[in-house]
């Protein structure tokens, strides 16, 4: 499946063009149809030979310049329509540029109404157009004499766009799919549906998605209808235009420019990029103001030049773009940069790190850097995105690589000591085994865990760096060889200094909450996984791992806390506590409310330290002492083994105690799982 875009001068026939092509009128708005002009992205679809092929039809007058560019940033091929009694025009040679600085190789120039020449113009008119073309991306793309009006060259143009194709290489399957959305609108009877160009990997029906770059952070929504040239589809691949229905996003929420994508992306303020000036256009200056266009997305920048005063027209440089709203871009995306005011395009080019510290000017070694994220080995592009714990098949995707290559990248990071591999947590009812020592490790199948710091009273992460640090030698690292073969593909990789780096910042949460909650235990697995920003599962596998490491220690409950953290209660709290749980014992089916006992709000880290050790038990809103509460739970499961089930009237006649007490029991053992619910009674959980 592959995707066209139309490009050129406003009416020079782009849309009657692909009207006649296809049989599809792409102007969709009734505004178009009564100015006779595009002003919006259109869509139509073709069969060429036995492939399908989708066409954008974008705008081609200068006032619509941005919606031309959130049309052209992903298609395979360019139809460059020049009329044949005009000749090349200001928009041909802007859009030209564009599909240059996009690097779209792929390409065929439609010489438009050629009804209205004759020969000797046409020869004319060409002989201007591949001047024109000389040294741009689409230099040798054919030109095809068409008339849409009687239908004379229209073969030989099909048959030179499936030529151009058949040079084009199919978007590889990635993993993780990225949709830019180029459409938001709502069906009757459907609801929200979207529509872009499918990059990077493939939708499924049913799948949850995520829509990143939301007004009011990531949405969530579930595919519950694909379509590609309005047939249905259970799978949608790489390289389609697609309709995606969604279920959960309403679309007041969407607009175009957000990505639809099937991991989180996190959007980004700030780009690292190797962009090329045009020749005809102003230097571009230190801290130039520009618009910024990257698939369907649009954004206000500042420049940053790393590596000179100024990039002169027509050269290449290094900048760092500062981006006024978020976006989500990857690395490997090219843009456009266009002044806002005189509107024309300046430069383009391509993101080589999507997520990069903020950089000083001529800082040394930057450049070398930046480089080397260009040229994309595939171990450094790898390593670059290992900046958080992802499974070797989400690293492929965000560093842009095929399976082959990154299993090889990945063998190479773990071997050298660059990266290490956090194993999944084993299945529960499973021992943990801790990894071998680092002298031991990376022998046969065994992959090592570097071994974590000592953790003081309080921990920082080291300080950033702009320069990358330098991993030990191979025979330094203490790893051994392993295999591309021997990583497990539900582990997760990270690269060595941010695992460092977030071994410290769980220390530092945990220190921090044993200094805001000095009577707890420790922080609960959901508070520090949040505070954390990970998914669950990566966290699972963080913390199993940082616990094995001694960076941390988990308690009952999922609790972590400081290996060497107990919480201790002062003279005045022991006395206090002291006084609770006597009064507690002594009336242990009836225990009074803790206010009734003179204990305020002040007391509650109180409570709910004595819960954690153990000394009472919380029922709802009523505090039993564990004594009392274990005399109570033996007795009801004693009476529901011999008669079966309890009621509320049951226990009360048993206790003696109301129904308040009875019923707050009754619901924490539901709780614990002890019984279960059914009708008016309670019987044993099974």
């Amino acid at each position: 499946m592959y995707v066209i875009g139309t490009a050129g001068h406003v009416d020079h026939g782009k849309s009657t063009l692909v009207l006649a092509l296809t049989g599809i009128d792409p102007d969709r708005l009734e505004e178009e149809k009564a100015r006779q002009m595009t002003i919006d992205l259109g869509f139509a679809w073709l069969k060429l030979g036995e492939r399908e092929v989708s066409i954008v039809d974008v705008p081609g007058h200068e006032r619509f310049i941005k919606n031309m560019l959130a049309g052209v940033g992903s298609i395979d091929a360019a139809l460059l329509v020049i009329a044949a009694d005009d000749g090349p025009m200001p928009q041909t040679r802007e859009h030209l540029a564009i599909l240059d600085l996009l690097q779209v190789r792929r390409g065929v120039v439609a010489l438009s109404k050629r009804d209205l020449v004759d020969d000797d113009w046409l020869a004319l008119v060409e002989a201007d157009i591949r001047a024109l073309l000389a040294g741009s991306s689409l230099a040798d793309a054919p030109i095809v004499p068409v008339s849409a009006r009687t239908g004379a060259g229209l073969d030989e143009l099909k048959a030179a766009l499936a030529a151009a194709l058949d040079e084009s290489t199919p978007r590889p399957d990635l993993g993780a799919a990225r949709l830019p959305i180029d459409r938001a609108f709502t069906i009757a009877g459907f609801g929200t549906v979207v529509t872009g160009t499918l990059l990077d990997g493939s939708l499924r029906l049913g799948q949850e998605v995520t829509i990143a770059h939301a007004p009011l952070g990531p949405l969530k929504g579930r595919i519950r209808g694909l379509q590609m040239h309005k047939q249905k589809l259970e799978v949608a691949p790489p390289g389609n235009r697609v309709a995606v229905n969604l279920s959960g996003v309403d679309v007041a929420q969407l607009r175009r420019g957000q990505v639809l994508s099937s991991v989180p992306i996190a959007p980004t303020d700030r780009l690292d990029v190797s962009l090329k000036a045009l020749p005809d256009a102003p230097p571009l200056e230190q801290n130039a103001a520009l618009d910024l266009f990257v698939g369907a997305d649009e954004t206000a920048v500042h420049v940053t030049v790393l590596n000179a005063e100024r990039i002169m027209p027509g050269e290449l440089g290094w900048a760092q773009l500062r981006l006024a709203t978020p976006i989500v871009a990857q690395r490997g995306d090219r843009f456009i940069l266009r002044r806002p005011s005189p509107s024309d395009t300046v430069a383009g080019g391509v993101i080589v790190e999507p997520h990069p510290r903020r950089h000083r000017r001529f800082q040394p070694g930057l450049v070398a850097q930046l480089e080397t994220l260009a040229k994309g080995s595939p171990a450094d592009l790898l390593l670059t995105a290992l900046g958080k714990p992802l499974t070797l098949k989400a690293a492929a995707a965000v560093a842009g690589l095929d399976s082959a290559s990154a299993k090889k990248a990945a063998s190479e990071l773990l071997t050298s000591g660059r990266a290490i591999l956090i194993p999944t947590p084993p299945p529960k009812g499973e021992p943990t085994t801790a990894p071998p020592p680092p002298g031991e490790a990376g022998r046969g199948s065994t992959i090592t865990l570097p071994a974590a710091p000592t953790l003081p009273a309080t921990t920082t992460p080291p300080p950033k760096e702009d320069a990358p640090t330098t991993p030990p030698p191979p025979g330094e690292a203490g790893r051994g060889f392993v295999p591309s073969d021997n990583i497990p593909s539900a582990s997760f990789l990270i690269a060595t200094p941010a695992w460092h780096t977030l071994l410290a910042h769980i220390g530092e949460i945990v220190c921090q909450y044993h200094t805001q909650y000095p009577l707890r235990v420790g922080i609960g697995k959901e508070e520090l996984r949040g505070r954390l920003a990970l998914e669950s599962k990566p966290f699972a596998a963080v913390a199993i791992t940082a616990t094995i490491a001694g960076a941390i220690a988990e308690a009952a409950g999922g609790i972590y806390h400081r290996p060497d953290f107990r919480p201790t209660l002062s003279p005045a709290q022991e006395a206090k506590a002291a006084r609770l749980l006597a009064a507690l014992n002594a009336a242990p089916y009836a225990p009074p409310a803790p206010t009734e006992l003179g204990l305020t709000d002040k007391d509650e880290e109180l409570l709910a330290a004595l819960v954690e050790r153990g000394d009472i038990t919380r029922a709802g809103d009523i505090y039993f002492s564990r004594i009392a509460y274990e005399r109570i739970e033996a007795e009801i499961l004693a009476r529901i083994e011999r008669d079966g089930s309890i009621t509320i009237a049951a226990l009360r006649d048993l206790t003696g105690a109301s129904r308040k007490y009875a019923l707050a029991l009754l619901e924490h053992m539901d709780a614990q799982k002890l019984t279960r619910r059914v009708g008016d009674v309670r019987v044993r959980w099974q």
